[in-house]
């Protein structure tokens, strides 16, 4: 029982602590609220979930043999995410442009396999919980990870709308949107930066 409190703990703290998926997730409740945003919600969430599967059954054992690779996903991911940052801080605070630009299914399951959080939380999982002798741990560390990350993600979602009442106008959205997509950008400098220079 305590291994499974162990894995819920770990999953709470790696889902609900901010990064770049958090981000996106609040600042598209701020601008197209809960509903609008779940489909992004839950690609994050099944995209996620098949990456911690994929590493616990197979990549991890690749990314022991070259450990490099993580750095040049760091630089692929990190680009990404900026890319999504500078579309979030030029959006406008109008709901009709917005809801163009709103983030789809496809763009949340992309951006976990690109996210070099969501790369790291994923291997010191596997590190943690999987055992060489069963696959039992694996397979109850990923669906436990997958509940709670998509409660956390949804909790985001849910943030973002109710922040949404508080801004009330269109420039409040309009500087909300500029300094989340600001916020972004530095968080995917921040991650290239641990990876080449953090150690």
């Amino acid at each position: 029982m305590s291994l499974f409190f162990a894995m819920f703990g770990f999953s709470l703290v790696m889902s609900i602590t901010p990064g770049p998926v958090n981000m996106v997730i609040v600042s598209s409740g701020v601008s197209h609220g809960f509903g609008r945003t779940m489909p992004f919600v839950s690609g994050a969430t099944i995209g996620f979930t098949l990456l911690l599967a994929a590493i616990g059954f197979g990549f991890y054992q690749l990314l022991e043999i070259y450990p490099q690779f993580l750095k040049y996903l760091a630089l692929i991911g990190s680009a990404y995410v900026i890319y999504i940052g500078s579309k979030i801080a030029g959006a406008s605070g109008s709901i009709d442009i917005a809801e163009r630009a709103r983030p789809r299914f496809h763009e949340g399951f992309l951006l976990q396999w690109l996210n070099p959080k969501a790369w790291v939380a994923c291997v010191s999982g596997v590190a943690l919980f999987s055992r060489p002798e069963s696959h039992a741990s694996l397979i109850a560390f990923v669906s436990i990870y997958f509940l709670v990350c998509y409660a956390s993600l949804a909790l985001w979602a849910l943030a973002g709308d109710r922040v949404r009442l508080l801004l009330g106008t269109e420039m409040r959205v309009r500087i909300f949107n500029v300094i989340m997509g600001s916020l972004l950008i530095a968080c995917a400098a921040y991650l290239v930066y641990l990876q080449f220079f953090g150690s």
